[in-house]
């Protein structure tokens, strides 16, 4: 039996395949520039006529990049932990009682959302200098915990919402303690809203690059995080063109690695509540 295909799903497939290709194209040419050599980037030609992977393999001497990759795991990690940490119980109780003043805090913690990391920048580093930690890595963890936290509140408030309470009454009369019935009926039907919390508040943490570069002046180049050394090769009058591409391409990589392993988990959890 064969299957017709409609000129409009042709159409809606050229539409997509081409809108695509429009995405993917910066990144051809963040790898075509990373495997240039240092004259062919002087040459207005698109593909290079010489291949090497030197910008790759010198950018880890010294220990180099590779540090700034730890650090920066270590910040967006740490943050990501300490964001949840909070915002679960905070979007569990908002979610689960009616207090007084319970509509006040939401929309104070919506409207944390409407500072931006710029104009804060001077006070979060005067403060974070004052209190004298020895490393800025601590300091970041807990600025861009700070900076998610209320995206992770308002999407996980919306998703124990949308849970019936009626599966934990049922489980509490089955014996389960309270904690214990969050832990084993609301958070695993909640894993959607918090896989997605979770890979907005690392990726939002892995690219912070101002307040990363304020607090980290002072520190070593191999403990910066990754965007701050990533823009160390930018100076004032040249540029190192190669390795901009090549560290860039590498910035790139725990992302697309953490997004394919939880894609099914974070679809989900964008389309919840799309469908009734």
């Amino acid at each position: 039996m064969t299957r017709t295909v409609s000129v409009r799903t042709v159409l809606i497939a050229l539409a997509a395949y081409t809108i695509a290709f429009l995405f993917l194209l910066p990144y051809l040419e963040i790898v075509l520039t990373a495997v240039r050599t240092p004259d062919d980037l002087l040459k207005p030609e698109l593909f290079p006529r010489h291949f090497t992977l030197s910008n790759f393999t010198t950018l880890w001497s010294g220990g180099g990049l590779g540090n700034n990759i730890a650090v920066s795991l270590e910040i967006a990690g740490g943050a990501t932990l300490l964001a949840l940490l909070v915002a679960i119980p905070a979007a569990y109780y908002t979610a689960r009682h009616s207090f007084r003043g319970r509509g006040l805090f939401l929309l104070l913690v919506l409207a944390t959302q409407m500072f931006q990391p710029a104009a804060m920048l001077v006070g979060l580093q005067r403060e974070f200098t004052g209190l004298g930690w020895g490393s800025a890595t601590i300091s970041l963890v807990v600025i861009n915990a700070g900076f998610n936290l209320a995206f992770a509140v308002w999407i996980l408030n919306a998703f124990f919402s949308s849970i019936p309470v009626e599966l934990e009454e049922a489980a509490q009369v089955d014996g389960l303690s309270r904690l214990s019935t969050l832990l084993r009926i609301t958070l695993p039907l909640a894993a959607p809203g918090i896989v997605t919390a979770l890979i907005f508040t690392f990726v939002a943490a892995w690219n912070e690059f101002l307040v990363a570069l304020t607090l980290s002046l002072g520190s070593p180049a191999t403990s910066r995080p990754l965007p701050v050394a990533i823009d160390g090769y930018v100076g004032a009058y040249t540029t190192d063109w190669g390795h901009l591409f090549a560290a860039g391409l590498v910035a790139t990589v725990p992302v697309i690695v953490l997004f394919v392993f939880i894609e099914r988990r974070l679809v989900s959890g964008l389309t919840a509540g799309a469908v009734k």
